[in-house]
């Protein structure tokens, strides 16, 4: 199963390599793209649940990888909730 890596820049400027074990990002995010906080974070958890729903259809068990990933972005994003203007861009990809 094809994995790939790719890069968010949050509201404070900090870059964050992150992870997907299935393309479906490339389905949801465009490199160079930026979105508001409560977008970035349905459109994440919508694109890593089916990745790890991929990986289970394929291996038989879910992706503990992509949902510690969407818990980490979760985490992260819950830092920036009191800022209404708050955004996310997706940098890169990585395959």
């Amino acid at each position: 199963m094809p994995e790939m890596r790719f890069t968010v820049r949050w509201p404070d400027g900090t870059r964050e390599g992150c992870y997907s074990p299935s393309l479906v990002i490339k389905d949801y995010f465009r490199p160079g793209e930026s979105y508001p906080l409560a977008d970035f974070l349905t459109m994440s958890r919508e694109a890593l649940t089916i990745a790890s729903q991929r990986v289970e259809a394929r291996y038989g068990f879910p992706c503990s990888r992509a949902m510690g990933q969407l818990a980490r972005i979760e985490a992260v994003a819950r830092t920036f909730s009191a800022f209404p203007n708050a955004r996310v861009a997706v940098e890169t990809f990585d395959a």
